[in-house]
């Protein structure tokens, strides 16, 4: 089968325009929003376990995954509501199963390894979170796959080579690294 030039260059064209409605559709969907809740999430519980001590710590953990929580799930239904596909239901349970297995694991991972400091659990909890963000990016587009690896390799330089500001280090970087993602999302694409 021969292709010629003008085909080809059609065929490419062809391809470009869907990858940027794609992007667009991405963009406009307001999914960007869950890397800035996220982020959020990752930010303030970093900060306050880098700067305070003590059972706050782990308050401010919770109160910030309960809102986070609180604000996506409401958000999901609003943005699946959007989508025209009766699969985005399906969908979408199957990606909160795959979640709810993942965090199970974790914790069986945890419990298993019992990790020696607060490092060291939360480095697998990072771990076991970008894992997920791949499988999910995978699955959706693979131009959102491609943050999860800095983002992992920036938490082991930080764990390796920075243990003492290790979570200041995953609070700017991590958190604050989502949030600047979360707005390329939306102003560049």
């Amino acid at each position: 089968m021969n292709i010629s030039p003008n085909e080809a260059e059609e065929a490419l064209a062809a391809i470009q325009k869907v990858t940027q409605k794609t992007r667009r559709s991405v963009a406009s969907s307001g999914a960007y929003i869950f890397l800035i809740i996220t982020g959020l999430v990752w930010l303030v519980g970093f900060l306050a376990t880098q700067f305070l001590t003590g059972d706050i710590v782990g308050y401010i953990w919770t109160g910030m995954t309960i809102l986070g929580t609180a604000l996506s799930i409401p958000l999901g239904a609003r943005i699946s509501r959007r989508v025209h596909n009766p699969s985005v239901g399906a969908i979408a349970r199957r990606a909160v199963l795959f979640w709810v297995f993942l965090i199970l694991c974790g914790i069986a991972t945890i419990a298993v390894t019992r990790p020696t400091d607060g490092k060291q659990a939360t480095m697998i909890i990072i771990l076991f979170i970008m894992i997920g963000q791949m499988a999910m990016g995978m699955l959706t587009s693979f131009s959102s796959v491609w943050w999860t690896l800095p983002v992992v390799i920036l938490a082991l330089i930080g764990y390796f080579l920075l243990p003492g500001y290790f979570y200041l280090w995953m609070a700017i970087l991590g958190g604050g690294g989502m949030i600047a993602l979360a707005f390329y999302y939306r102003s560049r694409w």
